[in-house]
Parts: C-alpha cells; sequence; structure tokens
C-alpha cells in the first residue's frame, strides 16, 4: 500500500536526501489522486494539466507506507515532527483509505493527528475523531460565496454550514483553509476570518500559488502589502486584541487595526507572519519561491525580516493618512 508524502517530509524521514532551508515540522502525506473536482488553482483539479506528483508548489514522491512509518519512528525525525496531516484529494475511494491510513498511523505513532478531507456529513466528521484524529480541515478555500463559485466545485453555503455544524458539535477539533489572492477584498477576508474564530474553528491562511497546468497559471500571487494586512488582522483576531468591528475600512482595504502599529510590531514580533493552522503546521515553501520573500514563514523571523514585513503595514497606514488629509 503506497502513499504519497511531501518532499520535505521525506527529507525528515530519511527517505530523500535532499538540500532545504527548514525542515517541516509536520509529516504531511497525500492520499487519492486526481480529485473529483476541478478547483481553479489546484494542480490535483479534475481538469489540471499539472504533473500528479504536486499539490501547489511541493512535490509529492511516492512511497510504501511501511516506509513511511519507520521512518516516523526514527529518533531524528521524533526530534522534528510535532504532527501528521493527511491532505486528502478527493476522489472516490480516498477518504476511505485515508480511515486505514489513521489506523496505522495511531498503531505507530504518538503524534497527533490532522485530516484535511471532504467529508460531507456529521456522521463523517466523527467517524474521523472516533478514529484518534485531532483535527479536521473542511477547507473553505473562498472566503465568499462568489469567490468561491468562481474557483471552486459545489456550494460554499454547504460546505461552511457543515464546518459551523461540526465546529459546535466537536468545538475545538474543526479547522479549514483560506486563500488569499482569488479575487476577494480585505474586509471580506477579515470578515470571514472573524466569523471562523467566534465558532472556534482554527485557520490556515494561504497566498494564493499560480501553478503551471492549472486554470489559474496566470493569475498573479496577492501582493505582500495586501498579504502582510491580512496577516496582522488574522493575528488580532485569533489573539482577542480586536475584532474585525473594531478595524476601519477604505475601499476594502484595511486602514486602521485599532491599535497602534508601532507598539503591535513591539508585542507581536513576526508571529503574524509565520505559517498559521494546526499547531505545529509550518508548511515549508507551500506557497513560496525559495530565495524570494516568504509569505509564511517556516520559523522564526529574523529582526530585520520582522522589520521588512511590518514596514509594509506602516508605508500603506502613512499612505493612507496622507490621502486622508491626516
Amino acid at each position: 500500500m503506497t502513499i504519497r508524502c511531501s518532499l520535505g517530509t521525506a527529507k525528515v524521514l530519511g527517505l530523500k536526501r535532499v538540500k532545504v532551508d527548514a525542515l517541516p515540522t509536520t509529516a504531511y502525506l497525500m492520499v487519492g489522486e486526481h480529485c473529483r473536482f476541478n478547483c481553479a488553482f489546484c494542480a490535483q483539479a479534475r481538469n489540471s494539466g499539472a504533473r500528479a506528483d504536486l499539490l501547489s508548489r511541493i512535490s509529492w514522491p511516492k512511497f510504501e507506507g511501511q516506509e513511511i512509518l519507520e521512518g516516523m519512528a526514527f529518533p531524528e525525525a521524533q526530534s522534528v515532527l510535532q504532527r501528521v496531516c493527511f491532505q486528502v484529494v478527493q476522489d472516490q475511494v480516498a477518504l476511505e483509505e485515508t480511515k486505514e491510513w489513521v489506523k496505522r498511523v495511531r498503531d505507530n505513532s504518538r503524534l497527533p493527528i490532522c485530516v484535511s478531507a471532504g467529508p460531507r456529513t456529521i456522521e463523517e466528521v466523527e467517524e474521523l475523531l472516533d478514529l484518534g484524529v485531532d483535527h479536521i480541515s473542511i477547507a473553505l478555500d473562498g472566503a465568499t460565496p462568489e469567490i468561491y463559485a468562481q474557483t471552486k466545485d459545489g456550494s460554499w453555503n454547504e460546505r461552511f454550514t457543515l464546518l459551523l455544524d461540526a465546529a459546535e458539535k466537536f468545538p475545538g477539533h474543526m479547522a479549514t483553509h483560506l486563500i488569499v489572492g482569488l479575487g476577494e477584498s480585505e474586509e471580506e477576508m477579515v470578515n470571514c476570518l472573524q466569523t471562523l474564530y467566534d465558532r472556534g474553528i482554527t485557520v490556515a491562511l494561504f497566498a494564493f500559488t499560480p501553478v503551471k497546468g492549472t486554470r489559474m497559471e496566470g493569475i498573479k500571487p496577492p501582493e505582500m502589502p495586501h498579504y502582510r494586512r491580512i496577516q496582522v488582522a488574522h493575528d488580532l483576531i485569533r489573539q482577542g486584541l480586536a475584532r474585525a468591528d473594531q478595524f476601519r475600512f477604505r475601499e476594502g482595504k484595511v486602514a486602521d487595526f485599532y491599535l497602534n502599529i508601532d507598539e503591535l510590531q513591539n508585542t507581536r514580533g513576526g508571529e503574524p507572519f509565520q505559517t498559521s493552522g494546526c499547531k505545529g503546521c509550518n508548511r515549508p515553501y507551500y506557497n513560496e519561491t525559495p530565495g524570494e520573500e516568504l509569505f509564511n514563514y517556516p520559523r522564526l523571523l529574523t529582526p530585520n525580516e520582522v522589520e521588512v514585513a511590518w514596514g509594509y503595514i506602516k508605508v500603506e497606514a502613512k499612505l493612507m493618512r496622507t490621502e486622508e488629509g491626516v
């Protein structure tokens, strides 16, 4: 029984010799291939022409399952890994295969497990939790029904309702993904974030990543100032330091965070710009190209990186104050 894992995971498990800038602190495993859905940005989409071993920018080589399980037992892997995450491609059998993989990992490891999948019912969510899964992510990706309809199959409202119902029944166990740069405004994204955190749902924030062979391969990633503002808003909402209705927006952009930016930089440092999501998930280079500025840092930021990241916030805030005559 074979399974794919991210290239960085293969490095941690001793299955590949590759040079990496940052090791993944989660073992990322992918179940299934060639999704029945047709998301415009996804390499695994039904009509995608991208390589079959890609998910986002990351390559996912295939290994025998026993190799994966043995790799997790290595002391080197145990010193690095904090979690196991199954990325489930939505074909006809992947969810059932995932249940079997969860059992195998649970029998061989004490690491917490999360599953990023598409359960269709509360009963399917409950079954995964009963198997020992710690977090289940039902990915929205789009922050609004309109964005969802333009980029994904199915119904945003049905998926959103299932996510909220599951979060109410299983508090502390539900998560989702949101992708910045699909066409939403900052205000729409921030309001969606607030709704999710009000219901105890963990959010992993992604930057849109163009992948060759997908329908959106010609669309550019979000501009860095745009992404940094949403990261700061996300951090404030997640930490309970401010709410979306306390922010001020101008033409859909965050114009004011309610709190002083210099004080925020001093107190929050680089944390808003690190990878978000489940505890122990750092997703190295999932959205990024090595050598370029990172959207999501998989490690602590250097003092200079902190200064640069907050610099985007300060420049935009100053520009908006000038335009408003403040």
